[in-house]
């Protein structure tokens, strides 16, 4: 059943809101229309993320290896504390010098400007699993992971989308000003920095550089992707058993702590998107906890232990233990 015109109420997701959606009918939907030009996009770039691996394994100096997984981290943890749990659901508040941090270090991850990210993703959240969840994990393991992205969107995906509030989105200057300068700023943070460092600072050759920048930029959007794929399709449901997420330790650990989905779908305005008593599996924490101590980050939203206790019980899988 194709989700019902509604507008929201704002940014935020209450746990009504997440409430199980009726499933998307592939008999309604229209055909799949490829976009080749992001096809041959992808194409070109996971041949290049491949030489890179060669040329990783082979030649490269480790300083290279080891600052590619250093931005790797910074891109990473741009897109969950800045891009998700900042900007998607306003889970705490930034000062500016964080915001900007958090722009430049998301930038690094190359998945669009802040706008679009966050509006994809309030779309997913609101009709998870439906046809205007734009990368609806009922259709396959391969459309939830990339194929969204090479096709065109499903109608019901664009009308949903102009009905998401992003008025929060476009009062924050930062927001505004990366989205306007999307491109330069991407050419800076995805390739220009990763590649130029390397060959100015030890002498890497410009193609590894190069080359390692793309492996990097690759191993970065397939950590993001498996959150929608992999951690929708397979895991425990130890909070709800009537959603496709779940926690997926696998994920969590390339994702920054995002993997623990079926508590992040259920509990969305949680700054640790985890019940966790550390930091283990959760960096992204970490991250924000620390920018707390400092007085950068504030109003840290959390559920009490309570609340996600009932929850569990009423509609987990029987698989919940609470945290030591």
């Amino acid at each position: 059943m194709a989700p019902n015109v509604a507008t929201r109420r704002g940014p935020e997701l209450s746990e009504e809101e997440v409430a199980p959606p009726a499933a998307g009918s592939a008999a309604k939907r229209p055909p799949t229309e490829i976009v080749w030009r992001s096809v041959a996009f992808f194409t070109i770039l996971h041949i290049l993320s491949v030489a890179g691996l060669v040329r990783a394994l082979t030649a490269a100096r480790w300083q290279t290896l080891v600052f590619g997984l250093f931005c790797y981290c910074i891109g990473g943890v741009g897109v969950t504390a800045g891009a998700h749990r900042l900007w998607s659901h306003r889970s705490f508040s930034a000062n500016l010098p964080l915001r900007v941090l958090l722009m430049l270090m998301y930038t690094m991850a190359g998945q669009n400007h802040i706008h679009e990210w966050v509006r994809d993703h309030r779309l997913h959240h609101r009709h998870s699993e439906t046809d205007a969840d734009p990368h609806d994990a009922t259709r396959g393991f391969f459309f939830a992971h990339c194929g969204w992205l090479v096709v065109r969107k499903h109608p019901q995906v664009k009308l949903q989308g102009r009905h998401t509030d992003l008025s929060d989105l476009e009062a924050d200057p930062v927001v505004m000003f990366q989205k306007r300068w999307y491109l330069p700023l991407a050419a800076v943070m995805v390739v220009g920095l990763p590649t130029l460092v390397p060959y100015l600072c030890w002498g890497e050759s410009l193609l590894d550089a190069y080359l390692i920048a793309v492996l990097k930029y690759v191993v970065t959007l397939h950590g993001t992707w498996l959150v929608n794929s992999a951690a929708h399709m397979w895991g425990m449901h130890p909070y709800d058993r009537h959603i496709h997420p779940a926690e997926n330790r696998s994920v969590a650990a390339l994702a920054f702590g995002e993997g623990w989905h079926n508590y992040h779908h259920s509990f969305p305005w949680d700054y640790k998107a985890a019940e966790l008593p550390n930091y283990t599996g959760n960096v992204t924490t970490g991250f924000i906890d620390f920018f707390h101590r400092i007085g950068w980050a504030s109003g840290l939203k959390t559920v009490s232990a309570d609340i996600i206790q009932r929850r569990a019980a009423r509609n987990g899988d029987g698989s919940y233990k609470a945290p030591h």
